[in-house]
């Protein structure tokens, strides 16, 4: 595979039975992306359930709970790749109790699949996970029409959840959405064009998946690069190193550009930007590296370092759209940790400006607490700053998480809307 090629790395979602893993185990086995040895796994595995065909679906349903149930349950990463682009799959869970794992799964995708069952149409969840995609900026979105075969190919049933889904898409911020009629079982429009949908004229999934734009999406202007590691290594060879360690949140970097450090705001110049292989020209999202600057400056986990006129806020006084993802509900006054890029603090939930129905998207500004899988606008208050952007801008510095401090669960992912 020549070194050039991009990467593409897409979610799965859905409810529960729409075909999730069938389709993700067809495009591994259609682009021959699986072991002999794996494929006949899935055969044994197969016949044991009493199934008169190879069940794609198990090549992705790990656990052996999901197995049994036929479900599932937890985010399941998948990699493959044809002559033409890497993938990386996040196949996430549709059962409603399982939110908070498609919402980890799509929150670094550059693109989600919503498969919708075409006996069934848009449900509920189908309309959630579309609304969730469209909040997590997800920047490209596909609406995949499964089980054609079972509604005999019927371009009126096709149409009609297209049309239906379309209206719903225009209330949100969905930038770019596709609509792909498919056969998960049978093979219908997955990797190549489908005889039995002759009226049908897009692309295939993965003619799509190969070609969808995703360059253009990363933001490469504004400098971020939170500081996760300060690398000083005690060796006779390197007496006087010192790297910071980090993932490029956004941006790029290179020996010689001007830089500040936040929150002290000193300035410095970058001496060398460098990977485990070595020396690199250029550094840019997602790449882990270690910088080293021109200037000793007392640098530490969670610190920034940016562009001295580009500077991501200083801030503790949040507004932001949550998902809550634990079974005790969310009131205003509970104390929680919050988890923002490198740097983690406590945070106080000041007051819940509103609750949001998935369907209508009615704000419920009368709602007194988020319950599981809840989605709502809350203002929040940390005992630190953080070196934040709006979500819109930046979905890296822009996201975080919050930590239930007692269980050390994540209780929540929010987006900050506005900052100060």
């Amino acid at each position: 595979m020549p070194p050039t090629m991009d990467m593409l790395r897409f979610a799965t979602a859905g409810s529960v039975d729409d075909g999730k893993s069938t389709l993700i185990g067809r495009l591994l086995y259609d682009s021959k992306s699986i072991f002999e040895d794996q494929l006949s796994a899935v055969e044994a595995a197969s016949t044991a359930k009493g199934d008169d065909y190879v069940n794609l679906a198990l090549l992705t349903d790990g656990l052996r709970a999901e197995r049994e149930q036929g479900i599932t349950i937890d985010v399941a990463y998948r990699y493959f790749a044809t002559p033409r682009r890497k993938f990386i799959i996040a196949d996430t869970p549709g059962h409603i109790q399982y939110t908070r794992n498609m919402v980890t799964g799509a929150s670094t995708a550059d693109l989600a699949i919503i498969l919708v069952d075409a006996r069934k149409g848009l449900v509920e969840q189908s309309r959630r996970h579309a609304f969730l995609a469209s909040l997590l900026r997800v920047p490209h979105l596909v609406l995949a029409v499964n089980k054609m075969d079972l509604v005999d190919y019927s371009q009126e049933v096709y149409e009609e959840i297209s049309e239906e889904f379309t209206r719903f898409a225009d209330k949100l911020n969905i930038a770019d959405l596709t609509v792909i009629p498919l056969s998960a079982l049978k093979g219908d429009n997955i990797v190549t064009r489908s005889a039995n949908m002759p009226w049908y004229e897009g692309p295939s999934l993965l003619h799509h998946l190969e070609h969808v734009h995703v360059s253009s999406d990363r933001n490469l202007i504004d400098v971020r690069f939170p500081v996760q590691y300060v690398i000083r290594p005690q060796s006779s060879q390197y007496p006087d190193y010192r790297g910071y360690a980090g993932t490029v949140a956004s941006g790029t970097l290179k020996a010689g550009d001007e830089i500040m450090v936040l929150p002290s705001g000193f300035t410095s110049t970058i001496a060398a930007v460098e990977t485990a292989d070595g020396p690199v020209a250029e550094a840019f999202p997602p790449m882990a590296v270690t910088v080293r600057l021109n200037d000793e400056i007392d640098i530490s986990r969670g610190d920034m370092i940016c562009r001295p006129q580009n500077a991501p806020k200083a801030a503790q006084n949040l507004d932001a759209m949550i998902c809550w993802m634990a079974e005790d509900a969310l009131r205003p006054g509970r104390k929680l940790g919050i988890k923002h890029t490198s740097r983690s603090a406590r945070v106080m939930v000041k007051e819940l400006d509103y609750r949001l129905d998935v369907n209508t998207l009615h704000r419920d500004q009368d709602a007194q607490e988020l319950n599981l899988n809840d989605i709502g606008r809350v203002r929040l208050r940390t005992t630190q700053p953080l070196l934040c952007d709006d979500y819109a801008r930046n979905r890296e510095t822009g996201g975080f998480i919050l930590i239930d401090e007692n269980t050390n669960r994540t209780v929540a992912a929010g987006m900050i809307t506005s900052a100060d």
